[in-house]
């Protein structure tokens, strides 16, 4: 019985070393892959085009800010006008001055509502504007850097990758050359009816 557990002890302490022997050898043979990284949203962001847009989302932003602080101060004004003049009006008076400033309310959210889901869209369609655009240049940067793959950082995912590995830059650079920043800017929304 010794005998046998000697034995099995004996065939237990090898079988890692076999292991490592033979990945090493694998490894010795195996091919080696060259990998870049991008940082998509960065590339986004950086390209010309991509500038130019956020640039004309921004505007429209600003724009629809000013038209929502008016709507606002109106919202306002009838709840002050109904805070202070309220015991002095008559009842009909009342009803009618607060379902103003309850109509204004519902229309201060709606275009609030409205106005974040345009915003919205419009940064979805850049980004799928000029992603959709932005898988060629990448295959191309790819192929003139002799990389195996080019995968996407995501700093959620990954703690740290070597900046010698990012080639953001590169396809940022190739994109512009491919689509100048004077290329037409994604459609506005379609207004509603």
């Amino acid at each position: 019985m010794n005998r046998i557990l000697l034995v099995a002890f004996a065939v237990i302490l090898t079988l890692p070393v076999a292991g490592v022997a033979q990945t090493e050898e694998t490894a010795i043979h195996a091919p080696t892959v060259k990998i870049g990284w991008i940082d998509i949203d960065q590339a986004v962001r950086a390209c010309e085009e991509g500038v130019k847009i956020i640039n004309d989302i921004q505007k429209y932003i600003d724009t629809k800010n000013g038209e929502l602080e008016v709507i606002r101060r109106e919202a306002e004004d009838l709840r002050t006008k109904l805070d202070v003049q309220g015991s002095k009006l008559t009842d009909e008076a009342r009803l009618d001055l607060e379902e103003k400033a309850r109509v204004q309310e519902v229309t201060l959210q709606r275009f609030s509502e409205d106005t974040n889901r345009d915003i919205e869209n419009r940064r979805q369609r850049l980004y799928t504007t000029i992603t959709s655009k932005m898988g060629s240049i990448i295959e191309k940067v790819a192929i003139d850097k002799g990389l195996d793959a080019i995968t996407i950082f995501d700093p959620q995912r990954d703690a740290w990758v070597n900046p010698a590995l990012n080639v953001t830059e590169d396809i940022v650079k190739a994109y512009n050359q491919a689509y100048p920043a004077g290329a037409p800017t994604i459609p506005a929304a379609a207004k509603k009816p």
